[in-house]
């Protein structure tokens, strides 16, 4: 629900489809990429809004699993542009989704991606942990965990339940923010970066808003790159479409597999990342999660 004036000028809210990894979807899709979503759909009016979105930037949700609970819904406050976030989220179809009835994945699926508050909210953060375990062998994983500790309720279940997703990741893909709260103390970013790759990931992304990204591999590579300079309208999806730009890259290039990423170099990595913000940076200048299409990004001056 993003903020808005109706015609005699009064503040209210005017719904958009949206959602962390929904928008990553979304924009997967959209940079014509094959891209599939699972998670809790309604069947309510907000969950047919969810449901035609998603086909209308062609994003298979045949794997959608669906219920008459209500949808989630996001009231959004922008201060500056920059978005924070109120839920409404008890007993919602996306929360309630059951541990111990996981579904089965087409063969054809070569990469899952897992992140926002779904890794918070229970039941559905547990279902989703046992998916990316039951996955981590077969299917690159990628987890972008966008920590909001405002809704963290029992701090010593979520981080245990993180180190395991974690620990089933391939790529970790971190704000300066995330990281900071998963390590707390003084060390410097670089080392905090190391200390997560002990851990399992092959290469962790390292975001820092208009700061720009950095990469951090196994074999020891780091690439910085720089943020995209436009105007911001608000900052709602940026982090999401990032992730797909990243994504989307890796996988026109082949390297969006185990062996692929075990091996990239520090090139191949920085290529994906500046692709990411070329994303990310169209997807801020308009307002709400509108990530662009293939062919934006191919007129795009450079």
């Amino acid at each position: 629900m993003i903020p808005s004036l109706n015609q005699a000028g009064e503040p209210g809210f005017t719904p958009h489809p949206g959602g962390a990894v929904f928008n990553t979807s979304i924009a997967l899709a959209r940079l014509h990429t094959q891209t599939g979503f699972l998670s809790g759909l309604s069947s309510d009016l907000f969950g047919d809004q969810l449901r035609a979105a998603l086909a209308g930037s062609n994003v298979d949700a045949s794997h959608a699993i669906t219920s008459d609970r209500p949808t989630t819904l996001a009231f959004v406050r922008l201060t500056g542009g920059h978005a924070t976030y109120t839920f409404y989220d008890e007993n919602t179809a996306g929360r309630q989704l059951d541990p111990a009835n996981l579904p089965d994945i087409p063969d054809t699926v070569t990469a899952l991606y897992f992140g926002g508050i779904s890794l918070v909210s229970e039941p559905c953060a547990d279902f989703y942990a046992d998916l990316a375990a039951r996955e981590t062998t077969f299917r690159v994983i990628f987890v972008d965990p966008n920590i909001r500790p405002n809704f963290i309720h029992d701090e010593h279940t979520y981080r245990t339940r993180l180190d395991r997703v974690i620990g089933c990741a391939d790529i970790l893909k971190v704000s300066n923010e995330d990281l900071n709260w998963i390590i707390p103390g003084p060390l410097a970013l670089v080392d905090k970066a190391r200390q997560m790759l002990a851990l399992g990931p092959k290469v962790l992304v390292l975001t820092r808003g208009g700061a720009g990204a950095s990469a951090f591999t196994q074999s020891g590579e780091v690439v910085d790159i720089a943020s995209k300079q436009v105007e911001v309208v608000d900052t709602v999806g940026a982090g999401d479409t990032f992730n797909a730009g990243v994504l989307a890259n890796l996988s026109e290039n082949g390297l969006l597999t185990k062996e692929g990423l075990q091996n990239i170099r520090g090139g191949e990595i920085k290529e994906a990342l500046e692709y990411g913000a070329r994303v990310a940076a169209i997807t801020v200048s308009r307002s709400g999660a509108n990530p662009p299409w293939a062919q934006e990004l191919n007129t795009e001056p450079q």
